[in-house]
């Protein structure tokens, strides 16, 4: 997915633009469960907005966040947010450099034809966070 500017930050599918299916939120979390997520240090309250480059919806609660030099932070939303997993798009507007825990997301709908705006969601803090590859061969 890729963050366009400037005042409304929208990570759309890096596709051809067309709505998610419910088969890619599913192999989106298989996938993920390929993983061992190791937490690294403490939650930040806000990450710097030019330092994203892209982002993960993994399901209605989470969101990854790619920063260009290759950390990323999961956000953990305090709530569900409906429809968030299956869309796998999103919004936000803020007036600061910052996108921060006390931010809103609004689920971006793609049904209608039209992108609109839907859902609307607060985040949660910013959990710096290190993928691991499960090994297989012990399996």
């Amino acid at each position: 997915m890729r963050i366009l500017a400037p005042i409304m930050i929208t990570a759309l599918l890096a596709t051809s633009g067309c709505a998610a299916t419910g088969t890619g939120m599913a192999g989106k979390s298989s996938a993920d469960e390929n993983y061992v997520i190791k937490k690294i240090g403490e939650p930040k309250s806000c990450i710097m907005r030019r330092q994203i480059r892209s982002t993960d919806v993994i399901d209605d609660q989470t969101i990854d966040f790619k920063m260009i030099n290759g950390d990323i932070y999961r956000n953990n939303l305090p709530n569900k947010c409906s429809g968030l997993g299956f869309e796998e798009a999103f919004s936000y507007k803020t007036s600061t450099s910052q996108l921060c825990n006390v931010d809103i997301i609004h689920v971006l709908d793609q049904t209608s034809g039209r992108i609109e705006p839907g859902m609307a969601c607060g985040l949660g803090k910013f959990q710096k966070i290190e993928k691991i590859r499960k090994d297989k061969s012990g399996e």
